[in-house]
């Protein structure tokens, strides 16, 4: 791997970081529904799925779950359960739905967001042995679509901006 495609990722990798501790202060987003977010980290992953792959896409997600959890919901908390999960099949449905081909960046996004929100109602059964957790799904997922395409766009734009460069 060269330098220039390393220093590339550490910067995506803070600002997915950083995107995701701000984005833990919006308080729209923080007070409607527990957990729910409008997902500006994902911006970055979906920018490093289309510019680099799963595989650097994967690991910088991983990472800025792990980071975040350091520096602000707590290492290995239900928290940071919830975001990891939703983390992992997030990225894995988006890279599967990519290469179908189907599907713009945009409706990649929907794709990862709505499957964030089923891998978090998924741990979040297992953890708290609480089946009735399927009840808050249809909530998240009615704001995972607005969400998803409001990020989509915007990976959009960024990947066709940073292609050109």
């Amino acid at each position: 791997m060269d330098i220039k495609k390393i220093v590339r990722l550490a910067m995506f990798l803070s600002l997915a970081i950083v995107l995701s501790i701000l984005e833990s202060f919006i308080p729209i987003f923080n007070g409607m529904i527990p957990g729910l977010k409008l997902g500006l980290a994902n911006i970055v992953i979906l920018v490093i799925l289309y510019l680099y792959g799963f595989k650097d896409a994967i690991y910088i997600s991983i990472l800025r779950v792990i980071m975040v959890g350091m520096l602000r919901t707590g290492l290995f908390s239900i928290t940071f359960f919830f975001s990891f999960s939703g983390a992992i099949l997030s990225i894995i449905m988006m890279t599967i739905f990519k290469k179908i081909s189907l599907f713009s960046v945009v409706g990649v996004s929907i794709i990862g967001s709505i499957f964030h929100s089923i891998g978090q109602v998924i741990i979040a059964i297992f953890l708290l042995n609480t089946p009735n957790m399927i009840y808050y799904l249809p909530y998240l997922l009615l704001f995972a679509i607005p969400s998803g395409i409001i990020t989509g766009l915007i990976s959009k734009e960024l990947i066709n901006r940073m292609k050109d460069s």
